[in-house]
């Protein structure tokens, strides 16, 4: 029979996301993924379908805006979604807080809550009809703060706290939900957070080893994977030389 499924991945033009689009069409997954920079969503397009033989929707949506969200749902309202990977987050900055710039404080919680929390609202309906799985990624940022983390942190922290809500909201659903909380993964994030700047950007993962987006991509698949009377509520990764937040073995 052929798969009619979708999995909607949130942040899919690199990272975390980029790597789940990929292990999971690799599983078999038809997928829809919305981001910004549709031209990179393209051309994963082309190389999961080609490689994959699987269905793969994209979407041009800036997810700080609310009411692209809303138009992007009313246009993926007849799909069948029975995963949300809620994955889509950044850090801007890492000044104190009475120093950060609103506007950066501001994108960071138009992402990383707002657009979070949208997303999930509205994908809800459509795992409730396929008795489908939520996974959304936090951090180890949203159970350890850091200097010049504030906002970062409360927004992941917020992920942490609502994944539990989730589950006690869904329970007798047959909804999963499954919070996933990597330590230090080397992606985008860096220069992003450090806004261009690679140099500054790659002192962060010098001299150890980081996570991969492969890593956390390859956890989130496994999790997807288990049976339906098994829900992997929440799921902390780290380097092997990262021990806390801030404490990191560094040759």
């Amino acid at each position: 029979m052929k798969n009619e499924n979708y999995t909607l991945i949130t942040g899919a033009s690199s990272g975390i996301g980029e790597a789940c689009a990929i292990a999971l069409a690799r599983d078999g997954h038809n997928l829809i993924l919305p981001a910004r920079r549709k031209e990179k969503l393209e051309d994963l397009k082309t190389k999961l379908e080609k490689e994959y033989n699987v269905a793969v929707l994209v979407y041009k949506v800036d997810l700080g805006n609310i009411e692209e969200i809303e138009s992007f749902f009313n246009e993926i309202k007849g799909q069948k979604i029975n995963v949300l990977i809620n994955n889509a987050g950044l850090a801007l900055g890492k000044a104190s807080f009475e120093d950060s710039e609103w506007e950066d404080l501001n994108r960071v919680i138009d992402i990383n809550i707002k657009a979070f929390t949208k997303v999930a609202q509205l994908a809800i309906p459509h795992l409730k009809e396929t008795n489908g799985h939520i996974v959304n990624v936090s951090s180890i940022s949203g159970i350890e703060a850091y200097e010049g983390g504030s906002v970062y942190c409360g927004s992941k922290a917020y992920v942490k706290m609502i994944s539990k809500a989730l589950r006690i909201d869904l329970m007798g659903t047959g909804v999963r939900v499954t919070d996933i909380a990597p330590g230090l993964v080397d992606t985008e994030f860096a220069t992003v957070r450090f806004k261009g700047d690679k140099t500054k950007a790659d002192s962060v993962y010098e001299g150890f080893t980081p996570l991969f987006a492969k890593d956390i991509a390859d956890t989130i698949a496994f999790t997807l994977s288990r049976p339906k009377n098994v829900n992997l509520e929440y799921i902390l990764i780290m380097p092997t030389a990262q021990a806390s937040a801030t404490r990191i073995a560094k040759s």
